[in-house]
């Protein structure tokens, strides 16, 4: 830990000491700038990583004091074995509860169920995950009747620290849940912040199987599955409209459908969101996630800066360790002009959630936008390695490869993505490199005809700004701003658009938008 405090403020000196040299000797001083602020970014980097071992790694000395669990997904165990969804929802709260205990460290729920059918041994599955304690159990569901059944197991021995089996009505499921919690709290000599002691609990049975069923949904992150996801979750609040978590579910739900389906409707969709989100605020002022949904809603939907960092501020501080609320916290950071911020941020989010893809992307947003791309690279692969199917993963780790000027394994990368839009768009900015301009048209022609044109509008920004076509480039930047894209949250800091940042059309574009133009 002194290590990295030193080389944090070796790098702030040694910055300081070479800018103020360089700034007197070179006539290029925007590279001397960029490149004193690279410097300082990769020495605290370096700082963070030394810190962050010892912290919170699995080997380091600060594992032997500060606890640490995952909450792996629960087998199910019903006679159909029709209650997977069922099984992952009773884990999925048992984690939410454990991550308001003090002094825990929790795995976020991304890392802990990719665990999820892999055949590997329990301490194989701790060092993964970085997790000294491993809590893992079955669900038999049968009519009204229900069985669960739950063990804690230390991750490098496999000895059991505890277990016990529950059969109660169906009824008693919340229950069980914090039963199971205080008893994970007692075996591992923690204790429950005030938080977590409040009452979570539906007062409907049928409807909180269908917010289990709609937030499985949700995770699966298709256009089909967002659809399915929001008409379990307003069943949900039909049934129990009191239930706060079953309406902020709904609020991101709705968002996604907007985003990502084709039969969504993006105004009409992201404005119920809203509305669903400020239902979960009056329902529960002392819940994370209603403040996270409607503050994720106003940054990405409304841009209301001022109002979306109070939401997500609030979020942080009733929910400090969750990794969502971290990374997007981190986003909104960044669109801000606080890089920084939002870099220190997200690494504490993916220390939390190590096998989450969505953070190490952002990471690799973030580190290209500081010029740091050894890192990006090393994020934008890791995103691919847990996750091979993430469809930007493997877009970020092209255009990371581009801006290095390695072009045939940028087109490599852009062809992993399982998504036809996002191939397309390396094949733009790819063959443009090369010099085949008819290519490199045919490919954005096909992208322009195609159904997801107005829904990717800052990619096509990126893409214009890429080929040097400006006036183009800003054309579709405005259509961006009119429709609130959510790329935009990277317009401060994207390297695609660096030719566009001394046109006096982008300062304007960021006082019409109320973002920081220095």
């Amino acid at each position: 830990r002194v290590l990295g405090v030193v080389l944090l403020l070796a790098g702030s000196v040694l910055t300081a000491a070479l800018l103020g040299l360089a700034w007197e000797l070179l006539p290029n001083r925007l590279s001397v700038l960029l490149g004193a602020f690279a410097m300082a970014s990769a020495l605290g980097t370096l700082a963070w990583l030394l810190f962050s071992r010892r912290s919170h790694g699995p080997s380091g000395p600060a594992a032997s004091v500060t606890p640490s669990i995952a909450v792996l997904p629960f087998a199910d165990m019903s006679p159909q074995h029709d209650q997977e969804y069922f099984a992952d929802g009773i884990a999925e709260e048992i984690l939410n509860v454990l991550a308001q205990v003090d002094g825990l460290r929790v795995i976020g729920r991304t890392s802990s169920f990719s665990m999820k059918g892999r055949n590997e041994d329990l301490r194989t599955i701790g060092q993964r995950l970085g997790a000294t304690n491993l809590l893992e159990g079955s669900v038999r569901k049968s009519g009204a009747r229900l069985r669960i059944t739950a063990q804690l197991v230390e991750a490098e021995g496999g000895s059991r620290i505890w277990s016990q089996e529950f059969d109660r009505e169906l009824t008693d499921v919340f229950a069980v849940q914090e039963e199971i919690a205080h008893a994970v709290v007692a075996a591992l000599k923690v204790k429950l912040l005030p938080a977590a002691r409040e009452d979570r609990r539906a007062a409907n049975p049928e409807a909180y199987d269908l917010y289990l069923l709609g937030r499985a949904f949700r995770a699966r992150g298709s256009g089909d599955a967002y659809e399915r996801a929001v008409q379990a979750l307003r069943r949900s609040v039909a049934l129990d409209p009191g239930h706060a978590p079953a309406w902020a579910e709904l609020a991101q739900a709705l968002y996604d459908v907007g985003a990502f389906s084709v039969k969504g409707d993006r105004k009409v969709d992201r404005a119920e969101g809203l509305v669903a989100a400020e239902r979960a605020i009056a329902l529960a002022p002392q819940r994370a996630d209603g403040y996270a949904a409607r503050g994720f809603l106003r940054h990405r939907m409304l841009q209301d800066w001022t109002g979306a960092r109070a939401d997500l501020e609030r979020a942080r501080s009733l929910s400090p360790r969750s990794p969502i609320i971290l990374l997007n916290h981190a986003m909104l950071l960044s669109a801000l002009g606080g890089l920084t911020e939002a870099i220190a941020s997200c690494q504490q989010a993916a220390v939390l959630d190590p096998l989450s893809a969505d953070i190490q992307c952002f990471l690799n947003a973030a580190y290209l936008g500081t010029g740091q791309f050894a890192l990006a690279e090393a994020a934008a692969s890791r995103a691919l390695e847990v996750s091979p199917e993430h469809a930007r993963a493997a877009r970020n780790l092209g255009i990371t490869l581009l801006l290095q000027n390695r072009v045939p394994d940028a087109r490599a990368a852009f062809h992993r993505s399982n998504h036809e839009f996002l191939v397309n768009m390396g094949d733009v900015m790819v063959e443009h490199t090369l010099g085949h301009s008819a290519e490199s048209q045919r490919a954005l022609d096909s992208i322009l005809a195609g159904p997801y044109a107005e829904e990717a509008a800052y990619q096509i920004v990126q893409m214009y700004a890429w080929r040097g076509e400006t006036d183009r480039a800003f054309a579709w930047l405005g259509r961006a701003a009119e429709l609130h894209d959510p790329g935009l949250t990277y317009l401060q800091f994207d390297p695609l658009l660096h030719g566009l940042r001394g046109d006096a059309r982008f300062a304007a574009l960021l006082k019409k938008m109320n973002l920081p133009t220095d």
